[in-house]
This record gives structure tokens, C-alpha cells and sequence, in this order.
């Protein structure tokens, strides 16, 4: 009997859900010293998973990351100037290490 191959793959498809789960990328002295050792860091959205992360920047960029560091950065509370009490948001972080051949050009594939 013959033995059937079964793939296990996902499929990747551009659609506007891909594009929902990186909303931007986070520009700051971590995120540069990252930079050097062929990573990134997104904002991505609250539901997203590792491997939903990993199937956009792998549909956007056409990068295939190493590895996906998920964060969650909670907000902090914050007084404004005597008018009370406020919460900054929660955001989630997405840390993504690259292959040492690829580069990302951030600005590309934009919508």
C-alpha cells in the first residue's frame, strides 16, 4: 500500500487580515540594538499568536523569521495634570529574529 503524504504546511495568503496583525514597527534604542543581530520589533494586534506573526512577516516581507518573542507591555496609570486618574494603553510587542542573509526594509509593502 502506497503512503500518503500529508502537508502540513499553511497555506499563506495575502489579505487585509495579514496586514491587521503588524500594526507598525517600533522604532526605538532596543528595537536599533535588536537591528544588529538581524531582528525587529512590531506592534502587533492583542490576539495575535507567534505563528500568526511568523505568516505575516512571512507574506509581507518574504522573510522566513528564525524566531517570534511575544511581549505583553501593560499599561501603566498615569495622573494628567491634576484632572485625575488615567491608564495608558496595553500593547503588545512582537520581537522577530532574522536569518543572517535577510534584511528588512521597513517602508516596503505598505498599505
Amino acid at each position: 500500500m502506497a503512503e500518503k503524504k500529508v502537508n502540513t504546511e499553511k497555506k499563506i495568503v495575502r489579505s487585509a487580515g495579514i496586514y491587521d496583525i503588524l500594526r507598525r514597527p517600533i522604532i526605538s534604542e532596543k528595537s536599533a540594538k535588536l537591528s544588529e543581530s538581524n531582528g525587529v520589533a512590531f506592534e502587533v494586534a492583542a490576539n495575535a499568536t507567534k505563528e500568526d506573526v511568523a505568516r505575516a512577516i512571512q507574506a509581507i516581507y518574504n522573510v522566513k523569521p528564525v524566531k517570534v518573542n511575544i511581549v505583553v507591555v501593560k499599561g501603566k496609570e498615569k495622573s494628567f495634570r491634576g484632572r485625575g486618574m488615567g491608564t495608558q494603553r496595553t500593547v503588545k510587542k512582537a520581537y522577530v529574529s532574522l536569518p543572517a542573509d535577510a534584511k528588512l526594509d521597513l517602508s516596503a509593502n505598505v498599505q
